[in-house]
């Protein structure tokens, strides 16, 4: 089983939003940051602000911020809206011709997994997530970046 690309993005742009909670984060940085397409991040943040969990500024001083506490952020929760479906197998998707699914002993042993894998995630919230500003490779300190009101920040750009 393997996360979709959209929803490793949706969980590092939380991430680091809850680690710079003080300030406003922007795609570009959050772009540079990661190595991540600016187009791509744009599509995963509307989604996590249509969902909720993201909050937008928009204009010159504009940028994103968590729209709820880190710690009422739970890690399934997010996946439950980024990831397309849980389809493990032909029998947990809508066009299901398995001829041995109704005797088929797989479908439950996969079924039990995936309760508990998102189980295990739901006891982790983005709180748990949380890094220094620093640990994102982030090296100095600079005045009037965008998104930062005049105030310092880091700048991800060295």
């Amino acid at each position: 089983m393997r996360l979709t690309n959209f929803s490793d993005y949706a969980l590092r742009l939380l991430m680091f939003a809850a680690s710079h909670e003080q300030r406003l984060v922007t795609i570009e940085e959050t772009s540079r940051v990661f190595g991540i397409s600016r187009g791509h991040l744009m599509k995963v943040a509307n989604q996590l602000t249509r969902a909720g969990y993201l909050k937008a500024v928009r204009g010159r001083s504009g940028g994103l911020s968590l729209a709820r506490p880190a710690g009422d952020i739970r890690l399934g929760e997010v996946l439950g809206v980024t990831e397309p479906d849980f389809v493990l197998a032909e029998c947990f998707g809508g066009d299901n011709c398995c001829l041995i699914t109704p005797r088929c002993r797989l479908r439950t042993a996969l079924g039990e997994a995936l309760s508990a894998f998102i189980g295990t995630l739901n006891r982790y919230t983005v709180a748990d997530l949380v890094l220094r500003p620093e640990d994102f490779g982030l090296a100095r300190v600079a005045k009037g970046a965008p998104g930062s009101a005049g105030t310092a920040v880091l700048d991800p750009a060295t």
